[in-house]
This record gives C-alpha cells, sequence and structure tokens, in this order.
C-alpha cells in the first residue's frame, strides 16, 4: 500500500514488513497478557541477600545473565524451535523444548517457564493460531517454545524476533529491580541503554553455537531461585 503526504507529497511504502515489525512489538511487550511481570528469574533473592544494591551491580547482573546463560542456553534452542516451526515440524519442536526444561536448574524456574508458556499458548489459540491449541494440550510447555511459534507464523524474521525476545526479557529484569532494589525510573533506563547495544553481539554468537555446546550453569542464580520459594517476604511469585 502507498500513502502520499497532501502536504509536501512525501510518500509512504507500507509493506509486509512493517506489520511483521508490529506484531514483534505486540509479542515482545509488556503489557502481553502471559503474567510474565509476576516472577523474578532470582533477582529478588539476589537483592534480598545483598548481591544487588545498585545500578552497577544490577548492570553486571544482567551481563552475566545474558552473557553466561541466555547466550548458551536460550537462544540457540530459540533458533532451533523457529526453524522447526518453520519447518512444520513439531516433533523437533518438542525435542528442543524438553531440551530447554531440562536446562532449567530450580522448580521455581522450570514453572516459571511453563506457565508462561501455557498462558502464550492460550493467547495464540485465541488469536487463530491452530498449533498453539495442539500445543496447549501438552505438558511441560516453554515460554520460548510459543515466542518462536507465534514468531514464525507472523512472518517476523528471525532474527528480530530474538531481538525482541531478548529486549523482553532484559525490559522485564528491569522493571522488577526498579521496584526491589529501588532503582529510580532514569536509572533504570540507563541500565536499559548501556546493555543495549550488546543484544545484537549476544544473538551472533548464540547463533553459532553448535548442538554439543547448548548448556550452562550458574549455580548462584540457582541457589538464590531456591531461596526465594522460602523468603520471608516477596513480590514476586515463586
Amino acid at each position: 500500500m502507498t500513502i502520499t503526504n497532501s502536504i509536501n507529497n512525501t510518500v509512504i511504502h507500507m509493506t509486509d514488513s512493517h506489520l511483521s515489525l508490529l506484531k514483534l512489538l505486540q509479542l515482545s511487550s509488556p503489557t502481553l497478557p502471559v503474567g510474565a511481570f509476576a516472577y523474578s528469574q532470582g533477582l529478588e533473592s539476589a537483592i534480598e541477600s545483598g548481591f544487588i544494591k545498585d545500578s552497577k551491580a544490577l548492570r553486571v547482573w544482567l551481563i552475566d545473565s545474558l552473557t553466561l546463560s541466555l547466550k548458551n542456553v536460550d537462544l540457540p534452542i530459540f533458533f532451533r524451535l523457529y526453524k522447526a516451526w518453520e519447518n512444520d515440524d513439531i516433533e523437533t519442536a518438542m525435542r528442543w523444548n524438553q531440551t530447554l526444561r531440562a536446562q532449567r536448574e530450580t522448580s521455581e524456574l522450570r514453572s516459571e517457564d511453563h506457565h508462561l508458556g501455557l498462558a502464550l499458548a492460550r493467547l495464540l489459540k485465541d488469536l487463530d493460531i491452530a498449533e498453539a491449541e495442539i500445543l496447549h494440550k501438552k505438558g511441560d510447555l516453554c515460554f520460548i517454545t510459543l515466542f518462536t511459534l507465534a514468531a514464525n507464523k507472523w512472518n517476523i524474521e528471525m532474527e528480530q524476533a530474538a531481538n525482541g525476545f531478548i529486549w523482553s526479557w532484559l525490559d522485564n529484569q528491569i522493571a522488577a529491580a526498579i521496584k526491589l532494589v529501588p532503582l529510580g525510573q532514569t536509572d533504570g533506563q540507563k541500565v536499559l541503554s548501556d546493555l543495549l547495544p550488546e543484544i545484537p553481539k549476544i544473538i551472533e554468537e548464540g547463533f553459532a553455537i553448535g548442538d554439543d555446546e547448548i548448556g550452562a550453569s550458574l549455580p548462584m542464580t540457582a541457589i538464590l531461585s531456591s531461596q526465594h520459594e522460602t523468603q520471608y517476604s516477596r513480590l514476586f511469585r515463586s
């Protein structure tokens, strides 16, 4: 579709890529009704234990999570899931779903992933993605499994979908830290701005990881996630 501005005769060409971008914004939005805002992924325990007291410590925590965990686990499996959906190969998709689930080191992290995945399956089913109805009946879903399904069906290019996923994760972590540390909104945006340039590199390196190289362990995150279950006062779900 072509639109011409009547004031200065500027021509705008509306293409399918514009719709894909808008769909990616929808999929990555904090308002996506899956309940991601209810989880902190160990961040609440890290703050309670004194590991994160300011924006500088938060930045270190987040970059470690990005480079040591998401780059080596979530992103490589993200790309394989996207390719599986591209080939309409639900069997391979479910195999990678189980591989990803096995990488979640605590009951809390597995429960979070399952509940977010189930919520996204329900939403996508209501948005007429047929595969989501099949997945909704299965157990042990992972959020990325449904995220990549939506990205593929909505014609969002794989690399751009990965950018949206990482941005969404980072934005949710910073939103949690603003409440918990606490940080000011401006400090949170400064951390986000500092880390945004790291995302393309992390995605590129994650794409290059082979099947046998997938895997990572963050022992302190696992310990803190386990401790969160019995933490005296909590804002976030365990």
